[in-house]
């Protein structure tokens, strides 16, 4: 049986304000394809589908007619889809008894029953191959939130931590009665797992403080493979090659840039795996940082009006980070990079300022709150100047300042 193992598609993100409906639609594309040449038997869609709860009716048309696209070029195949920390777990589920009908599970939230117990057996889904005989089973387990585990009284253990071990030993241990010799157990769960490497500025904290970081132990040694959302930059869990993050398929930030975005390709032999492969992403924007590292705004000027890339439609022209060192205010900044790009075939998405590290004034003493409170706004002003440029503040910048503080 081949699994093709996907996450983190984020359809609706838009990248400092530009939307990106054609480069979502380019991967779907993609991975429509790539299904009917790896001949998949089964995908794997590992949670974050939507880039937030309240997507918009064209990400939603994006989705449905991706599914529908799949249910008719590869009518056998198995499609589970969990939620992730982006998804609405009630929109997901809302079409999910219409879907079903079409192939597609899909598991949102974690259900109960009349008495409250959690419904275990509607996390435990079966997989089939092309015979229609069941090769495996999946324990397709969503983004957990505290209200969604079951509660466990113990010292010294945290109780949300624990509810979701708890939770996937449920579901492992019905999948274990279930399977028949020959089957495999996999398992989905969209999380953030112990030294699992994230990504700046595109990932959200699921729990502030690091107490939802999960360890390896929570999938007991006999799951074949751990198919996992949430980190964008594909890795193995604990030097585990069989618990995986398939990482997103492309970059959600600049800080993605060099991500080598991929699904996965699974093959199981009978209960066990036989081999993992990435299958990569082409990227269809190009993302650029100019230049490669801050520099001062003469030479960062200087590339920009070297640049040439060759002309394309609006949707497909490369997004630009510029990245300018700074060692006083530029009032004009913005301007004068637009004007170097003047012409270009690139989106100007960030405009990234930094200075040099340099010892801040304010730190070399400890002031007391009399202290604090005789300081004036221009003191406190030339302070911070001094603390960000290394330099004294410009008499133009301080009357600028005197003006701003007039009544």
């Amino acid at each position: 049986m081949r699994l093709l193992h996907t996450s983190d598609w984020h359809l609706g993100q838009s990248l400092h304000n530009f939307e990106r409906h054609y480069e979502h639609q380019r991967f779907l594309d993609w991975l429509l394809d790539a299904i009917v040449a790896e001949q998949a038997d089964a995908l794997l869609i590992a949670g974050d589908i939507y880039d937030n709860a309240n997507p918009s009716a064209a990400s939603q048309k994006q989705l449905y007619t991706f599914l529908r696209r799949v249910r008719e070029r590869v009518p056998h195949l198995n499609l589970i889809v969990i939620a992730g920390n982006h998804d609405s777990p009630g929109r997901l589920d809302a079409p999910g008894p219409l879907l079903e009908a079409h192939g597609t599970r899909v598991i949102g939230a974690v259900q109960r029953n009349a008495d409250g117990e959690i419904d275990v057996e509607s996390l435990v889904l079966p997989l089939t191959g092309r015979d229609g005989l069941v090769a495996a089973w999946c324990l397709a387990v969503p983004f957990l939130r505290p209200g969604d585990v079951p509660r466990v009284a113990a010292d010294g253990v945290d109780p949300y931590l624990a509810g979701i071990a708890l939770l996937y030993q449920q579901a492992f241990e019905l999948a274990q009665r279930k399977r028949t010799d020959g089957q495999a157990i996999i398992a989905m769960g969209h999380c953030h797992m112990v030294d699992g490497q994230m990504s700046s500025d595109s990932e959200r904290r699921i729990v502030i403080g690091g107490t939802e970081m999960l360890p390896a132990g929570i999938f007991d040694p006999a799951i074949a493979y751990a198919a996992l959302g949430h980190l964008h930059l594909a890795q193995n869990v604990g030097k585990q090659e069989h618990i995986r993050y398939c990482g997103s398929p492309l970059p959600l930030s600049f800080a993605e840039v060099n991500y080598a975005h991929q699904i996965l390709r699974i093959d199981l032999d009978g209960a066990a795996v036989r081999a993992i492969a990435p299958v990569p992403v082409p990227r269809a924007v190009e993302l650029l940082r100019i230049p490669s590292r801050p520099a001062p705004l003469t030479q960062v000027l200087e590339e920009l009006t070297a640049l040439s890339p060759p002309d394309a439609p609006p949707e497909q022209q490369p997004y630009l980070e510029v990245r300018v060192l700074l060692e006083q205010p530029e009032p004009g900044l913005r301007a004068r990079i637009e004007a170097a790009l003047d012409g270009k075939a690139v989106r100007l998405a960030k405009i990234e300022t930094s200075t040099a590290v340099r010892g801040s004034s304010i730190d070399k003493e400890v002031m007391t709150l009399d202290q604090l409170e005789k300081l004036k706004p221009d003191d406190i002003f030339k302070q911070l100047y001094q603390q960000r440029f290394g330099n004294e503040a410009p008499a133009d910048q301080l009357s600028a300042f005197a003006e701003l503080m007039l009544p």
